[in-house]
C-alpha cells in the first residue's frame, strides 16, 4: 500500500490528539490501521504516545499492533509517574527544610489537567523559587540528597516576563500528591507559561498544544484574563493564538471563553507552520541540535557554510516570537531577517570576546 505522504503527517498528528486529554470521546477516531502505523512513531517520538493509545482503547484499533506500542508506552509512563512524585516530595522536603518554598511548574503541574497523570510524561522537575533562596536552593539540589532527582532550577521564567515572583506565588495554590502537597502557579499563570513556552519553541511538540486544551478545558469559574492575558498587548496576543490553535488543530472547546473570537481569527501561514512542524516532531530535529556544525567551524572550513545557513533559518513562529513580533497575517520574512541578524550579532560579540581572551 502507498506510503502516506510527509505533508499528511501533521494532520494525522491532530486526528488522533484531538481531545484526547478528555475522560471520555465522543466522536470517532476516523483513522485506518495503515495511518495509526504512520502516526505512531510521532508520537512515541514526541511524548503523544500514551495519549494516542488513550484515544485507540475503545476503537476497533486497540488490538493493532501499533496500538500495542502506545499501550505498553502508557504502562512504561505509569511507572514512570510514580517514581516522579516521589522524587517530587523529596525536592519539596529538602527545599522546605530550610525554609525555602518553591513552585513547580510544568510537568507534573500539567499533567494533572489530564484524567491520568500518567498521559502526560514528564521528566525534569522544573522548580521556581525566589531569587534571593536560588544560590541555597541549587546548593542543596547539588547534594546527594537530590541525587537523582533531575531538577530543572529557575529564579524566573521568560514566558512570565513582567510577573514578579511575588504575585505568582500568592496566586499560587497547593494541591495534593499523596499524603504531602507541592505548590503550583494559578491557573491564569499556569496557561500563560503554557501558551508563550509552546510558541516560543515553535510548537514543534504536539504535546504541548494537548497542554493547553487540558488547561482551557479545566479552568476554574473564578478564572481572570486580565491577569492571564497579562498587560503586555504581544504576550497576550501570543496566549490568545496558541488558545486559539488548540482549538483549531485539536478541537479544544473555546466557544464560551470571552476570547473565542480572537482566538478564532488565525492567519494561515501559522496553523500551516504547525502543521509542519509536526510532520516530524522530534526534539533531535529542533535547533540547535539540528545544525551540522558550529558556526566558528565554518571560519576555517567555509565549503559548507550554506548549509549552515540553511539549517539555520528559522521557522516564521519562533522568529516572531523571539523579535517580540505579532502573530499577524502580515509576511514573516522580515521577523526572520531580524532574527538572523540579531543572532549574527550575539555570534559575532562571543567570537570577538574568545579571541581576545586568547
Amino acid at each position: 500500500m502507498k506510503q502516506i505522504v510527509a505533508e499528511t503527517r501533521g494532520t494525522l498528528v491532530c486526528s488522533i490528539l484531538a481531545g484526547s486529554w478528555r475522560h471520555t470521546h465522543t466522536h470517532t477516531l476516523g483513522i485506518s490501521e495503515t495511518q495509526l502505523n504512520e502516526v505512531a512513531p510521532l508520537l512515541y517520538g514526541s511524548g503523544g504516545a500514551a495519549l494516542g493509545w488513550w484515544r485507540v482503547r475503545d476503537t476497533d484499533l486497540r488490538d493493532s499492533a501499533s496500538a500495542d506500542v502506545l499501550h505498553e508506552a502508557y504502562r512504561l509512563q505509569t511507572l514512570q509517574s510514580a517514581i516522579h512524585e516521589e522524587k517530587i516530595k523529596t525536592v519539596f522536603r529538602l527545599l522546605r527544610e530550610s525554609s525555602i518554598e518553591p513552585i513547580l511548574v510544568k510537568g507534573w503541574a500539567a499533567a494533572g489537567l489530564y484524567p491520568d497523570r500518567a498521559l502526560r510524561p514528564y521528566g525534569d522537575i522544573d522548580l521556581l523559587v525566589r531569587p534571593s533562596d536560588y544560590k541555597v536552593a541549587a546548593a542543596l539540589l547539588a547534594g546527594p540528597e537530590a541525587a537523582g532527582c533531575w531538577v530543572d532550577l529557575h529564579h524566573g521564567f521568560d514566558e512570565l516576563k513582567g510577573r514578579k515572583f511575588d504575585q505568582l506565588f500568592e496566586r499560587s495554590r497547593l494541591v495534593d500528591l499523596g499524603d504531602d502537597y507541592v505548590r503550583v502557579l494559578s491557573a491564569e499563570d499556569h496557561l500563560a507559561l503554557l501558551a508563550i513556552h509552546l510558541l516560543k519553541h515553535g510548537a514543534w511538540r504536539p504535546l504541548w498544544l494537548c497542554d493547553i486544551g487540558a488547561a482551557v478545558e479545566s479552568l476554574p469559574p473564578n478564572f481572570s484574563w486580565d491577569v492571564c492575558l497579562g498587560r503586555k498587548k504581544p504576550r497576550a496576543d501570543w496566549i490568545v493564538s496558541a488558545i486559539g490553535l488548540a482549538n483549531r488543530l485539536l478541537a479544544a472547546r473555546i466557544d464560551h471563553l470571552p476570547i473565542a473570537g480572537e482566538a478564532n481569527r488565525l492567519p494561515k501561514w501559522l496553523v500551516a507552520a504547525v502543521l509542519k512542524q509536526w510532520q516530524n516532531p522530534y526534539a533531535i530535529d529542533q535547533p540547535p541540535m539540528r545544525h551540522p556544525a558550529p558556526m566558528a567551524n565554518y571560519l576555517r572550513h567555509p565549503s559548507g557554510l550554506l548549509n549552515g545557513l540553511k539549517q539555520r533559518w528559522p521557522d516564521p513562529i519562533l522568529a516572531t516570537i523571539s523579535v517580540n513580533g505579532k502573530l499577524s497575517n502580515m509576511p514573516r520574512l522580515p521577523y526572520q531577517l531580524v532574527n538572523c541578524i540579531s543572532r549574527v550579532a550575539r555570534f559575532t560579540v562571543r567570537l570577538k570576546t574568545l579571541n581576545e581572551n586568547f
